[in-house]
């Protein structure tokens, strides 16, 4: 198919079970896909290794959730080869104005240097794409995800395909029969706890002050390192 992509369409799509990916940035075709076998992280899942747990405490880096979204659709599909081309672009972007869509940032001084996006619909989030440009950074970007995709209880989050980067943190690939029943259930509810993305930054400070980037990833590293 070729032309614009309907933000209900996408979302029926994701609640099917396929999603739309195309050859290239320069073409206008798109196509739907549904692997037979899908990458999901379990949210009880998560690989934290000790490097990453380290890094997260440093404050080296910053996380936002939600402040750059077009910046970070636009880094991931800044690589030499990528199926985001234009009419999957501008579809993210009505789903993150339509309060599906949702991205996170992470950030070094002023500079955007990794992240990740994709789309929540009930209590799954839909895993797109995400980019590094910083040592570390999506590893950063995804802890983030994990940890707020906990506290907002939510149940799966899907990766699509699988990678050696996505298997090192904690993914694992399953039966299309078997993630359509994980699907199944984080649908059930029509929304995860609307509060979820919200909430998320106030569990980073007592004081209910913007936590330091020391503190939150403090926080992080210690929610991952508890099991559920």
């Amino acid at each position: 198919m070729s032309g614009p992509l309907d933000p209900s369409m996408m979302l029926h799509g994701y609640a099917s079970g396929v999603f739309p990916m195309s050859d290239s940035r320069d073409t206008d075709d798109l196509f739907w896909v549904e692997p037979r076998h899908r990458a999901i992280l379990p949210l009880d899942g998560f690989r934290l290794s000790r490097s990453l747990a380290k890094r997260l405490r440093s404050g080296r880096f910053r996380v936002s959730v939600d402040t750059a979204f077009a910046d970070v659709v636009a880094g991931c599909a800044d690589r030499e080869e990528t199926w985001i081309n234009g009419p999957i672009e501008r579809a993210m972007l009505d789903l993150f104005d339509k309060g599906f869509g949702h991205s996170v940032e992470v950030w070094e001084d002023e500079a955007l240097v990794g992240g990740l996006y994709g789309v929540a619909l009930g209590r799954a989030f839909f895993g797109e794409s995400m980019f590094s440009r910083a040592t570390d950074a999506s590893k950063v970007a995804l802890a983030a995800l994990v940890a707020r995709l906990r506290t907002g209880h939510f149940t799966l989050l899907d990766c699509q395909f699988m990678t050696p980067h996505l298997a090192s943190l904690g993914a694992v690939e399953i039966p299309r029969t078997r993630y359509l029943q994980l699907l199944g259930v984080a649908l059930e509810r029509s929304s995860a706890d609307p509060s979820a993305w919200e909430s998320f930054d106030g569990l980073l400070s007592s004081s209910g002050e913007p936590a330091s980037s020391a503190a939150a990833g403090k926080f992080i590293a210690q929610l991952l390192g508890q099991t559920s």
